[in-house]
């Protein structure tokens, strides 16, 4: 994996952490205290400056109830785990909500694959 990929990945990483704070309704001074670490070590990883280690990644899985492969599919380039992460924000929708967003994705797939 080269630098850019690095980058990259901890940028996934740090979003999908905050978003699973936020969801949890935690600050980052919450998480940081429950870690046993500062405020700005938490803002960091949120920023993407710092990838979590496996022991910290599965800690804040434990804080905000989550599996930490959800933490970490959220960030994966991986079509399998990108398509696992569509399913799963489409699983609490009802019939009609879910066709309008597949219908929204197939044109959107459409207009990018035209612009080759």
């Amino acid at each position: 994996m080269n630098k850019t990929e690095q980058k990259r990945l901890a940028s996934n990483i740090g979003r999908a952490i905050a978003k699973q704070r936020i969801r949890s309704q935690l600050t980052q001074e919450e998480v940081a205290e429950r870690l046993g670490i500062g405020n700005e070590a938490v803002s960091r990883i949120e920023r993407g400056r710092v990838i979590p280690n496996i022991v910290r990644l599965l800690e804040l899985a434990e804080i905000f109830n989550c599996e930490a492969a959800l933490l970490l599919g959220q960030a994966s380039f991986h079509l399998d785990d990108q398509a696992s992460r569509v399913k799963h924000l489409l699983e609490p929708l009802d019939s009609n909500d879910r066709q309008l967003l597949l219908d929204i994705l197939e044109n959107l797939t459409n207009r990018f694959n035209n612009k080759e």
